[in-house]
């Protein structure tokens, strides 16, 4: 291993770590309102609705997020939608995690105590005004931990950006390892950066899962 060509390494692996970065919160974004869209239909009690998005998240759930993004960007230009490799991996991978926080945000709305919005409803409040203001809060609350634990598997498996040629870190390392053959120093690299942004994110989630019990 040779830690002389740490240096000369870092900034090209940094900079492939900003992409990932930029990968996990714009699908981050995207895929918690998406998230939190496929819950309210699944919960909505209406078949019309319930059916369709619990099929919606069957299906996205039970394919290889590798293989939705080949889909999506492979694929859709065959129907007239062509993307970019970053396009299609921030949706892909978007898409892929709202069916995954759907069914947090789902849990964590049936762990309400239903009579809380009963009794919100008989204040005078309407259904959504309750929602925002008595159920939503305590949701998330319980919500919070598997949700940070999500943001923390997100943030790994952007590597799979990289499968579509997205330069993102783990990309970054696979081009310099072809050109240097040191794989040995820039894969440790890598490892080390991957942990350098995971544990903290770990530490938080756990810390959350703490409080929460405490709570509880």
């Amino acid at each position: 291993m040779d830690w002389s060509s740490v240096h000369n390494y870092l900034p090209f692996l940094l900079k492939g770590a900003e992409m990932t970065l930029t990968i996990t919160v714009l699908a981050l974004i995207i895929s918690t309102p998406l998230g939190l869209l496929w819950a309210a239909g699944k919960m909505s009690g209406l078949r019309i609705i319930v059916w369709p998005v619990s099929i919606i998240i069957n299906i996205t759930r039970g394919l290889p997020m590798i293989v939705v993004l080949f889909y999506i960007y492979f694929v859709f230009p065959d129907i007239g939608i062509t993307l970019t490799a970053f396009q299609a991996s921030v949706i892909g991978i978007a898409f892929c995690f709202s069916s995954y926080i759907a069914e947090i945000f789902r849990a964590g709305i049936e762990s309400v105590d239903r009579g809380q919005l009963e009794a919100a409803r008989s204040m005078g409040m309407g259904f959504g005004k309750a929602m925002v203001r008595v159920v939503l809060p305590q949701a998330f609350h319980v919500a919070l931990p598997p949700y940070s634990n999500t943001l923390v598997m997100m943030l790994k498996d952007s590597a799979l950006a990289s499968t579509i040629a997205v330069t993102e870190m783990t990309r970054q390392g696979q081009l310099m390892a072809s050109s240097t053959f040191d794989n040995t120093t820039i894969y440790t690299l890598v490892a080390i950066l991957y942990l350098a942004m995971c544990l903290p994110l770990m530490a938080l989630t756990k810390r959350l899962e703490t409080r929460r019990l405490k709570g509880a």
